[in-house]
């Protein structure tokens, strides 16, 4: 009886302590409908322990958990900062988590509405256009935002705008292109997806023996590289070893 009073006393210290500090009114029913020690400690390790210890690993974690328990939290923060302010960065922070929400054509709304005067042939708002367009299915479109990108830009370098410019002339059937792109870009690419795509692409034109070379070489670099490595890269390490 004693503990079963303890543990109730946490749990109303608990609740008060969210409805005091302002946090998501979701963490009361977290308390009162999971298990009291499941409950319990996803609140502490997410909105207390962060503040306690402000690492950046007990940081990323909360992020996480916050975003899995409210998905749309920071969509209508930063719906609400670009229509507030009005300004460029703060569009551009609404259109990214736009297209993470798989909201194309809202997205490429916010790119092309701060893509004017001082802004209008900025590269990073220009590759941010590319990917809604690219995620929208307008290949086509994505293509050729990026070739104005690097004519108007020609010092500009990215690792993932040359992805997405290889992903777009593939996605269009100008293979032969594409294939050239990723043969320039793989070797230097930061993570395995450069690669494997470049992989699969050989594979599909018939040319088995060059992609499984390109797949084999990417896995034993990844037996010698950190764990963490692995770990973030797993996707696409699975899908090179598939290609053997």
């Amino acid at each position: 009886m004693l503990l079963l009073i303890l543990m109730y006393g946490i749990q109303a210290l608990l609740i008060i302590h969210v409805i005091k500090t302002g946090r998501n009114f979701l963490w009361v029913w977290v308390l009162l409908l999971l298990p009291f020690g499941i409950g319990a400690l996803a609140y502490l390790a997410v909105e207390v322990l962060p503040e306690l210890f402000r690492s950046r690993t007990a940081q990323r974690a909360s992020r996480g958990f916050k975003r899995a328990m409210d998905p749309g939290a920071e969509l209508r923060r930063y719906e609400n900062e670009a229509r507030v302010t009005g300004n460029v960065a703060a569009r551009q922070r609404y259109a990214a988590e736009l297209v993470r929400h798989q909201r194309y054509d809202q997205a490429i709304e916010q790119y092309s509405q701060a893509l004017t005067g001082l802004y209008e042939h900025d590269p990073n708002l220009m590759l941010g256009l590319a990917q809604a367009q690219f995620g929208k299915g307008d290949v086509r479109a994505a293509r050729q935002t990026l070739d104005e990108l690097i004519e108007e830009n020609p010092t500009f370098r990215s690792p993932d705008g040359h992805l997405l410019y290889a992903r777009a002339l593939a996605a269009e059937g100008n293979i032969t292109k594409a294939l050239e792109e990723y043969r320039v870009l793989a070797p230097g690419y930061p993570g395995a997806e450069a690669a494997v795509r470049y992989a699969q692409l050989l594979e599909t034109q018939g040319e088995h023996a060059e992609a499984q070379r390109i797949a084999r070489e990417l896995l034993e670099q990844a037996r010698i590289a950190p764990g963490h490595y692995r770990r973030a890269q797993r996707e696409w390490l699975e899908a090179a070893q598939r290609l053997l």
